[in-house]
């Protein structure tokens, strides 16, 4: 098989999938935070960059914050 190139999360050798070390338990709570206010499934979430994910929970809490009255 030479000449082929791995698939790597995010593409074939395009820009990878998150960051090296981040920690597995915050990465677990952006994942669960988003998969239980937006219901969408596990490989989504996990599919996105690390900054687009972080986004996504920092809009959530927006919106949590704006319905609490807050």
């Amino acid at each position: 098989m030479s000449g082929m190139r791995t698939p790597v999360r995010g593409g074939y050798g395009g820009r990878g999938g998150g960051i090296v070390g981040y920690p597995l338990d915050r990465l677990h709570e952006e994942v669960a935070y988003i998969a239980y206010h937006f219901h969408w499934p596990l490989d989504d979430i996990l599919k996105l960059e690390h900054r687009d994910r972080r986004r996504w929970v920092e809009e959530i809490a927006k919106i949590n914050t704006r319905l609490s009255g807050g």
